[in-house]
């Protein structure tokens, strides 16, 4: 019943090669704020800030890198302090002490090997400590032309709902989307969703009756005679 429910559904939508344009499109015109949440004046600060918001909100991250990153400037400043102290200053995140070793890692590093800068490739990102797939990408891509797509939770449910991959780990979905999605849109791509999901398609209360990919989405809980209502052309 449910493997009948879903490839029919599949089979109304379409195509997923044939989706992803319009998907991107009607997007773009519905969230034109979507751009990352955090706030950094420039590359030391975009890495940190995303270090620190892992299992924590974009504003809960604002609120503490106001302070934070008045008191350290440069990856020097995260060492000259007591680990304890650099804990303290970031505890409102949540996983203090992880997070702290971690930025104390990678300023270390960024001393030691690339002469207190961030490094460009996705590849040296990934030697941090602390700097999994998920940030690099993310550092990347608002540096300038992604590498990678940025797969969090939302891009993942959304993802997933629309169709476009049936995989659940995020590494094998970023491979999925980077098949689909246009280069030029890897940077945009995960921001729209990202926005889409927080507004629109909630995770436990989705609000199908007012999204634009309704007729575009397999997981759509409208009726077939309410999609072509809201189908744009």
């Amino acid at each position: 019943m449910a493997r009948s429910y879903v490839h029919e559904a599949r089979r109304r939508v379409g195509p997923k090669r044939e989706r992803i344009g319009p998907i991107i499109e009607r997007l773009a015109a519905e969230h034109p704020d979507a751009t990352i949440a955090l706030r950094f004046r420039h590359d030391l600060e975009l890495l940190v800030s995303v270090m620190l918001s892992a299992q924590t909100t974009d504003v809960n991250v604002n609120r503490v890198t106001e302070r934070l990153f008045e008191k350290y400037r440069r990856p020097e400043d995260y060492l000259a302090v007591q680990p304890e102290e650099l804990e303290d200053d970031i505890r409102a995140t949540g996983f203090f002490r992880q997070k702290a070793k971690a930025i104390r890692g990678t300023m270390k590093l960024l001393v030691e090997e690339y002469d207190g800068r961030v490094p460009d490739r996705l590849e040296d990102l990934l030697r941090l400590p602390g700097v999994a797939r998920k940030t690099a990408n993310v550092v990347v891509a608002e540096r300038g032309e992604a590498q990678g797509i940025v797969v969090d939770t939302h891009v993942r449910r959304l993802s997933q709902r629309l169709g476009l991959t049936r995989k659940d780990d995020p590494v094998k979905i970023e491979r999925d989307l980077q098949r689909l999605v246009p280069r030029p849109d890897w940077n945009r791509f995960p921001h729209l969703l990202i926005w889409h999901g927080r507004r629109v398609c909630i995770a436990r209360n989705p609000r199908c009756e007012s999204c634009v990919l309704n007729d575009l989405c397999p997981a759509s809980r409208v009726t077939v005679g309410t999609v072509a209502s809201h189908t744009r052309a």
